[in-house]
This record gives C-alpha cells, structure tokens and sequence, in this order.
C-alpha cells in the first residue's frame, strides 16, 4: 500500500480556494483533500494503491503540484 501527498501552490495559479472547494469530488475513504489558507497551497493525502480521481482540479489550478510524494505505508 502506498501513501500519497499532493501540493499546489495557488498564489500564481487561475484559481483561488474558495473556487476550488466548490468543484471538490468526493473521495475514496483514506483520502483527504487539505489546504493553507494562509500560504495559499492546496492539496490532497491519500493511502490506497492507486491516487484517486481528482476531477476537474488539475485543470482548474492550471499547474503541476510542486509536491508530489508516495511512501510506503508500514
């Protein structure tokens, strides 16, 4: 089983978090969509064998993550 995390800076992307967190899809249990506002960064942890859908969301930030881990889930 692997373990995921996923990290967007937004300061210089088309959208803000407010915006995204209305196009939100619903995730797989072990999932977990997670933000900064404060450092305006978004993100997305999950444990399962596979990352999950993300939707629209790639689109809408309009960037690569700039964190983009797995690990080994012990």
């Amino acid at each position: 089983m692997i373990a995921r995390v996923v990290i967007w800076n937004l300061y210089d992307s088309k959208t803000t978090l407010e915006e995204l967190r209305e196009h939100l899809p619903d995730l797989p249990d072990g999932a977990y969509w997670i933000s900064n506002d404060g450092q305006e960064r978004f993100g997305l942890v999950a444990v399962g064998d596979e990352l999950p859908d993300l939707g629209e969301i790639p689109a809408l930030i309009g960037a690569d993550a700039v964190v983009f881990e797995e690990f080994d889930v012990e």
